[in-house]
């Protein structure tokens, strides 16, 4: 029986037309439709695949690689990191902010929303797209992390000169999907507060990503929202 694929822009729907059709992410569809009749789930439906919808594939210059969404009412829209603007800075986004600053000189902005840099090649990627209400990890080995490992080999293998930027060690482990030898590889510490002193502030990964795009001939990111 083919699944109903989900709507995703165009690019990423070629791309993951297969993908859609295996065993696992049937799975993965039923169990949030019986989730979704039990409890509030985050991102609303209409912005799970926000971060493919504003980054087509042939746009991607850069991945920055999240964990699971913000589970807090308001909070997650499809952008690992980001929140919409209006709402409260997450820890975590405040240090990347923080890092921005002393790395580049921009000054904090006054909204967490980092649709700016998806429209511009950053894909801000969650590894796990959906979450229950106030309960972190709660989608957690449900079939996403198949999916965007699948999204990494993806990008891995029909594309050159990505930057991938991995802080935290669940999104290091990802580093094995990847070619180094085509593409750039940036590893730190998480931003979370619990960790950002132990590699994370100084890591100097904003000014770094651009010195790669440009040495590539590839237009570099403005960071500044």
């Amino acid at each position: 029986m083919q699944v109903v694929a989900p709507k995703i822009e165009s690019s990423w729907k070629k791309l993951l037309n297969d993908e859609f059709q295996k065993p696992y992410f049937a799975d993965l569809k039923q169990f949030l439709i019986k989730e979704k009749s039990q409890y509030r789930i985050f991102p609303p439906g209409e912005e799970i695949f926000s971060a493919f919808d504003l980054t087509p594939f042939e746009k991607v210059k850069v991945v920055i690689l999240g964990q699971d969404p913000y589970h807090g009412v308001g909070q997650a829209h499809g952008l690992c990191f980001s929140v919409k603007a209006g709402t409260a800075f997450p820890p975590s986004l405040l240090n990347i902010y923080k890092e921005i600053e002393a790395d580049l000189g921009i000054p904090r902005p006054n909204h967490g929303n980092l649709t700016a840099w998806a429209q511009q090649g950053v894909l801000l990627l969650n590894t796990v797209l959906t979450v229950r209400e106030n309960t972190a990890d709660s989608h957690k080995n449900k079939g996403w992390e198949k999916f965007t490992d699948s999204i990494i080999g993806l990008i891995n293998e029909n594309s050159n000169h990505i930057v991938f930027v991995l802080w935290g060690n669940n999104a290091k482990a990802k580093a094995s999907l990847i070619d180094s030898s085509r593409h750039c590889i940036l590893t730190a510490a998480h931003p979370s507060p619990l960790s950002a002193t132990r590699g994370f502030f100084g890591c100097k990964h904003f000014s770094k990503i651009n010195e790669y795009l440009t040495s590539k001939n590839i237009s570099p990111i403005n960071w500044q929202l």
